[in-house]
């Protein structure tokens, strides 16, 4: 079984970290998951908003908990508004729904983890995820 290590997630957050720079993206709040859900790392660039932890966490745990990508939860959620509010409440309402959640898998396709982004746009801060993602050679999943 695979792991996602804590090396990789600290290299994960400066990658992303690393691509917002690039793009001139807003202070980034990124943290990663393990596949259990448990909080692996977090950092927070100087200057992000103090809820970004939150989001960046809702976004990352829902998807990781519902098995797709928070772009795929928001898909749901306009299709399904009442299924998502259902799970967003018997979590306590910590579910977001919107892109910036990613799956994190193995070059074997096994689910090892997630990535939550927030400071941008919900599609900026996706794009920070995936090219974190992909800088440990691990396979992000959007969908």
């Amino acid at each position: 079984m695979s792991v996602l290590t804590l090396n990789q997630a600290r290299r994960i957050i400066a990658a992303a970290f690393a691509e917002g720079e690039r793009l001139q993206l807003k202070p980034l709040s990124v943290v990663v998951l393990d596949a259990g859900g448990h909080l692996k790392a977090f950092e927070r660039q100087d200057g992000a908003s103090n809820l970004r932890f939150q989001v960046a966490f809702g976004k990352a745990y829902g998807g990781l908990g519902l098995g797709v990508g928070s772009r795929a939860l928001m898909a749901r959620a306009e299709q399904q508004p009442y299924f998502i509010a259902a799970v967003n409440g018997a979590i306590g309402g910590g579910l977001v729904p919107v892109p910036g959640g990613v799956l994190v898998l193995s070059p074997e396709q096994e689910l090892v983890g997630a990535v939550g982004v927030s400071g941008d746009t919900s599609d900026n801060d996706e794009l920070a995820a995936v090219v974190g993602i992909e800088a440990v050679a691990l396979v992000a999943e959007t969908g």
